[in-house]
């Protein structure tokens, strides 16, 4: 349910280049606005549906990657995790709450340029929760992206420059 709804959001705005030059896509239509408001509606309330006990997984869909190294957690280990610490998991469910809420006050004011960063505060709330409780192996790899993105972002913003992040 979160992440197909999750779209609404992430779908409404972007920038894609193209031979054509730079493409911008934005809400302008009432329609475009009313499926983000479902979108922020869904995640605010479909976000306190994570706090219901219930299987992580379909019985028989757990993964089959095991080991130490394995990519994904098992089910198993999910719960564990979960259960070890309720409080961090009642913190990314609310941070998911909380974009839903702040995506509702955007569409009320039909802020084009705030919901850019209201997606990418979903995407934020997203990543915390699957880095934590689906793929925990990754977290130095989005590390190292993170500060590589913000090199990036640091640098001038002239579309002719050469200048590339350090290492």
């Amino acid at each position: 349910m979160i992440d197909p709804i999750a779209d609404n959001v992430f779908d409404a705005v972007s920038t894609v280049g193209t031979e054509k030059g730079v493409v911008e896509k934005v809400p302008t239509t009432d329609a475009d606005w009313e499926k983000i408001r479902i979108g922020g509606v869904s995640l605010a309330e479909g976000a306190y549906l994570l706090k219901i006990q219930r299987p992580i997984t379909p019985p028989g869909e757990d993964n089959d990657l095991t080991g130490p190294d394995a990519p994904v957690l098992s089910a198993a280990q999910i719960r564990a995790k979960l259960e070890a610490d309720p409080v961090m998991w009642n913190a990314k469910i609310e941070a998911l709450r909380n974009v839903g809420l702040e995506v509702l006050d955007i569409v009320k004011r039909k802020d084009v340029n705030e919901l850019w960063g209201a997606s990418e505060d979903l995407d934020k709330a997203c990543e915390s929760c699957h880095i934590e409780y689906w793929y925990p192996g990754e977290k130095d790899l989005f590390k190292r992206l993170d500060r590589r993105l913000r090199e990036f972002n640091a640098l001038p913003q002239n579309p002719d420059s050469t200048a590339k992040p350090q290492k």
